[in-house]
């Protein structure tokens, strides 16, 4: 999973006609570090995505912007837009994280 920086490189992902995810976590979050030891399959299983990361502590005003209330949370966009949004009480499984990837298209 690639890793954003900046608010600029966040614009510029989500900004393309592909669908890309995008993953809100922090260094804090033990939620997130649960997630870290099952994503990596789903990545590889559904990899026709772009998958980033984002720490939600270093952008707090797309955070915001984005409704992204709890971590870890993905989001999913296309043309600038968030399509899909799976909040962070809904991505505590392997499965949770499958369903909602099955239901964007």
């Amino acid at each position: 999973m690639k890793e954003l920086q900046t608010a600029e490189q966040f614009h510029e992902t989500i900004s393309g006609d592909k669908p890309v995810i995008v993953k809100f976590y922090t260094t804090w979050c033990p939620d997130c570090v649960r997630m870290d030891m099952f994503i990596d399959d789903i990545v590889r299983e559904y990899s026709q995505y772009d998958w980033f990361q984002i720490n939600r502590d270093n952008v707090p005003d797309i955070a915001e912007t984005y409704q992204v209330m709890g971590i870890p949370s993905l989001l999913v966009f296309q043309n600038g837009q968030k399509i899909a949004h799976l909040h962070s009480a809904n991505a505590k499984t392997p499965e949770e994280v499958r369903t909602f990837l099955q239901s964007i298209y």
